[in-house]
């Protein structure tokens, strides 16, 4: 009997253990496929790096929205901090840009993360990259109030304060607030700005960020 709850302990854990090691590294591929492509055809060095979920993934025209600036996008799948963190080393640092612009956290949130954890998650981030990256300006995009995800609005408010508290504790550090340009005259989310799945923006969305975001950069 002690063999069989043993090996069933051992089970458990294996399993638990190769459960969360699938979820830790859920976006390898897409990581991967920014390895190949920086292989074949290797991204400027000095540019202004945009990395964080989807949003940014999506962004298909941010190069053309900052002619001017030499930008590069490496937002990834539905990723929170954590995956963030977990990648730095492959998607942020050899990349030695001359300004960092994170977007996450919405997805942390949605997946019952408080905003005392969200930002916690945050400055792991940001700590991590002042360790390897400690004159870089690291500019943090606001979470913005999708529509359908609107039951979290209150949480979405109170992370986006917790960090923009942070960040005005800190050097070269700076906090884009896209937030309130995206809500209407009663505070709610403005579904004309979104696609169909009301969490992705349409071009209406992205002008926002983008006359919003442009006098941050470097």
């Amino acid at each position: 009997m002690k063999v069989f709850i043993t090996f069933c302990f051992l089970f458990v854990f294996l399993f638990i253990q190769h459960a969360s090691c699938q979820e830790i590294n859920r976006f390898e591929n897409e990581i991967v496929a920014f390895e190949k492509a920086d292989k074949e055809n290797p991204p400027p060095k000095n540019a202004i790096l945009f990395t964080g979920s989807s949003s940014i993934r999506v962004w298909k025209d941010l190069a053309e929205r900052f002619p001017n600036k030499k930008v590069l996008n490496r937002g990834f799948g539905g990723s929170g901090l954590g995956d963030l963190v977990h990648y730095a080393n492959r998607i942020i640092y050899p990349y030695q840009p001359k300004q960092i612009v994170i977007y996450s956290g919405e997805n942390d949130i949605n997946d019952g993360k408080t905003p005392a954890q969200v930002l916690a998650d945050f400055k792991t981030l940001f700590t991590a990259i002042r360790r390897k990256m400690p004159s870089t300006p690291i500019a943090y995009i606001s979470m913005k109030p999708s529509p359908s995800r609107a039951d979290k609005l209150a949480l979405v408010k109170e992370a986006n304060r917790l960090i923009n508290d942070f960040l005005n504790t800190q050097k070269k550090a700076t906090y884009i607030n896209v937030f309130d340009k995206m809500l209407d005259n009663d505070q709610q989310p403005r579904p004309e700005l979104f696609v169909q799945d009301m969490l992705h923006m349409n071009d209406d969305g992205y002008d926002i960020w983008t006359q919003t975001i442009k006098p941050y950069l470097k």
